[in-house]
């Protein structure tokens, strides 16, 4: 078990809260890089596989590349260079260099502090912290009910092509698909109406019980230590962006 498995789930949420507002709101690229370098070391304190980790990054960085490259043609400034008579300006240079520091560190902060966190503990975490129990309710269940409805999905993908059904551009096509996720919500529907019925018969009250006695502990030595930790780097990353400014 990693350091940061080992902490409070409360701490872990809200060191990744105060990290990401720290991350986003400081104005300077150097600050920036200095909360990705604070990023990546969480993700080695919570030993973070390397593999899988580098393809959720980059799967990110396919969904912001359009932006990313499309920035320094785009935003009026000093000319750096230009491509195929289209000026780039420093400063959409370092707008787009800005979103990419701010959302790998935010990622990667995120990765390690809550990524390894089950969505039940994470559901308990964000009640003691306050949350509205009806947000907390539908995240458990949405987290719960999301393969649920990928399976059924399958099955009726799979009804469809036992029906010879091939998707082409065509009117048929369309209506057929559209069909598809008709009776995919209806059958959602019949499905939470169900869930719900079986949760009043055992006595569901709106509040999901715990069998543990976490929320009557504090913190921790270790979640302490972490705390003074991360607020130090917090303070360091917002004085090199005030001093950078």
């Amino acid at each position: 078990m990693s350091l940061v498995e080992r902490l409070d789930p409360r701490t872990r949420l809200l060191a990744a809260l105060l990290f990401a507002l720290a991350e986003v709101l400081v104005p300077s690229l150097a600050a920036q890089g200095v909360g990705l370098l604070l990023a990546v070391i969480a993700a080695l304190v919570a030993r973070l596989p390397v593999g899988a980790t580098l393809r959720r990054l980059l799967s990110l960085e396919g969904f912001m590349l359009l932006v990313l490259v499309m920035l320094p043609f785009t935003v009026p400034g000093h000319p750096l260079f230009s491509l195929w008579d289209v000026q780039a300006s420093e400063e959409g240079l370092r707008q787009a260099a800005s979103i990419a520091i701010k959302a790998n560190a935010v990622a990667v902060a995120l990765f390690a502090l809550v990524g390894s966190m089950e969505a039940p503990v994470l559901g308990r975490a964000l009640t003691r912290l306050g949350v509205s129990g009806r947000f907390v309710h539908l995240f458990l269940f949405t987290t719960r009910y999301l393969s649920v409805l990928e399976d059924e999905y399958r099955r009726l993908r799979l009804a469809m092509r036992a029906r010879a059904f091939r998707p082409t551009t065509g009117p048929h096509c369309w209506r057929s698909i559209g069909h598809l996720f008709g009776m995919l919500m209806v059958r959602s529907l019949e499905r939470a109406e169900r869930i719900d019925a079986a949760m009043r018969c055992r006595g569901f009250t709106g509040r999901f019980p715990s069998l543990d006695d976490e929320s009557q502990a504090g913190p921790g030595r270790l979640d302490l230590g972490f705390g003074a930790a991360s607020a130090a780097g917090l303070a360091l990353v917002i004085a090199v962006g005030v001093a950078w400014t």
